[in-house]
């Protein structure tokens, strides 16, 4: 079964691959025949990996981690070869970087000078974004139909967030639901930004990173000099995009007032207003104004906390306090159910108000306390996987933070915000790691340790933790003997 599904990502990723081929010819160049060649030759692998269907189409949780993992690895692993082979990215370890950077929507970069990419690799770069926004799994789940087996363990080792709620009966139906929306809001930005008179390509490239989260900008200034209505629009929208989906899917069933009682949009958004307020204040004495002091704090805050990346200033250069609350904003990250990276804004509250509780029955004992989200008792698994994560995000975290302390020997501003800019999939970090600067001065060994945090961080760490654990595949190898076995026997 996981070859059954690893044969239609390869499938679905060689029709992504004909996209570029499209801004090739338009701009006449020739890294389109490279995009067209790769494509047809993932539709063949996949066709012939897919030839026999699979005799038990059922998989569990367990499957359905390890399925996600290895498709998000083919996916960036086939997805680097465009840059290798245009030469545009010669080196395999950078160019797998820069891709799981994009499918992850981490944003990060090796690229010293972006502008030195085709229009063709820098669509692909950009679209990258796009596709690993909602999930790979997800795009697929809404177009193929999975008879048998258990969707929803699919769904719910790609989708962000302590939990996944279906929000249609059927899966199939949840997942296109959930792309219609992505989709409509993507072009609703082209639409503006074009309006606001930015070129259609770059209107078009700075919407999918925007709607993915992603970060990848085509100008090496990011959006610095875009105009300042265009920065508010996709300000805007990198707020958008950073709220659970699931407030649209009730706003679209004219369930206002569910949508709007969402307690994790309220903090989210709270969230957001309070750092605006604060980093507006804290840097205005080195901008030009109240409005340009609001526009670079609005525009950073919002690209920080729904782990998009953007930037039109050097926060590198901002005041400490301010530098101190974008890292925090690393941490905390968009809310569950969105594209957006992070610990997540639920899981936050969560702790929050597990702490309240605490504090609770030490004054009264004898006390019957529950945690409460959207006026519904939150449940002992979700407690528990919540605090799980944290455990375990800590331990990633410090591991990596080590291993770059060790490699590189540098200081511990770039070292701290590399690890935390790659896990939160974030993209720019500070000091060596900052918004002017990139991640290509690093040790292969670096960038691998970064590569896996990014792919962690995008994947909720389990499917990426499962794949190192020695036990699942001494279970995986019984298993296949068993089925061998009793297939002998009939």
């Amino acid at each position: 079964m996981i070859r059954y599904v690893l044969s239609h990502i390869v499938r679905i990723e060689g029709l992504l691959l004909f996209l570029p081929c499209l801004v090739a010819l338009i701009y006449r160049e020739q890294q389109g025949v490279i995009y067209a060649g790769l494509g047809l030759i993932c539709i063949l692998l996949g066709s012939f990996l897919g030839m026999r269907r699979p005799q038990n189409n059922t998989f569990y949780l367990k499957e359905g981690c390890i399925t996600t993992a290895l498709s998000w690895l083919v996916l960036s692993a086939i997805g680097a070869l465009p840059f290798v082979i245009t030469g545009e990215i010669p080196d395999y370890t950078n160019a797998l970087f820069e891709t799981i950077s994009g499918f992850t929507t981490t944003g990060s970069s090796i690229l010293s000078d972006v502008e030195a990419l085709s229009h063709t690799s820098l669509f692909w770069r950009s679209f990258t974004h796009w596709v690993g926004g909602m999930g790979i799994l997800v795009f697929m789940l809404a177009i193929i139909p999975m008879v048998g087996g258990s969707p929803i363990n699919l769904m719910r080792a790609e989708s962000p967030g302590p939990e996944v709620d279906k929000t249609m009966p059927k899966m199939r139906q949840s997942a296109g639901l959930l792309y219609i929306i992505y989709a409509v809001l993507t072009l609703a930005q082209i639409i503006l930004l074009v309006l606001s008179r930015m070129p259609v390509f770059d209107a078009i490239c700075l919407s999918l990173g925007t709607a993915g989260t992603g970060g990848f900008g085509i100008l090496n200034s990011s959006v610095g000099s875009y105009h300042v209505l265009s920065q508010w629009i996709i300000t805007i929208f990198m707020i958008l995009f950073g709220i659970n989906f699931n407030f649209y899917y009730f706003l679209a069933d004219k369930k206002a007032r569910k949508a709007l009682a969402m307690e994790e949009v309220r903090v989210y958004l709270g969230i957001v207003l309070l750092a605006v307020l604060v980093v507006t204040v804290n840097i205005l004495p080195m901008t030009a104004g109240f409005f340009d002091a609001l526009t670079k704090s609005a525009f950073q805050v919002g690209s920080i906390i729904t782990t998009t990346g953007y930037s039109t200033t050097d926060f590198d250069l901002w005041p400490k306090l301010s530098q101190a609350i974008l890292v925090l904003l690393m941490f905390i990250g968009a809310c569950a159910g969105s594209t957006g990276g992070g610990i997540k804004v639920s899981r936050i509250w969560i702790l929050f108000k597990s702490i309240k509780k605490e504090m609770h029955l030490y004054l009264h004992p004898r006390n019957v306390e529950k945690v409460y989200m959207d006026r519904h008792p939150v449940e002992h698994d979700t407690m528990r996987s919540v605090n799980i994560y944290l455990a375990v995000y800590i331990v990633i975290f410090l591991a990596s933070l080590l291993g770059i302390c060790a490699i590189e020997n540098t200081d511990l501003v770039t070292a701290f915000t590399s690890v935390a800019a790659t896990f939160n999939n974030i993209g720019p970090g500070l000091s060596l790691v900052g918004p002017t600067a990139n991640f290509g001065w690093m040790q292969p060994v670096s960038k691998f340790i970064l590569m896996f945090d990014m792919l962690a961080g995008r994947l909720e760490i389990w499917p990426m933790l499962l794949l190192f654990y020695p036990r699942l595949w001494r279970n995986a190898i019984g298993l296949r003997n068993s089925y061998r076995r009793m297939e002998d026997g009939r």
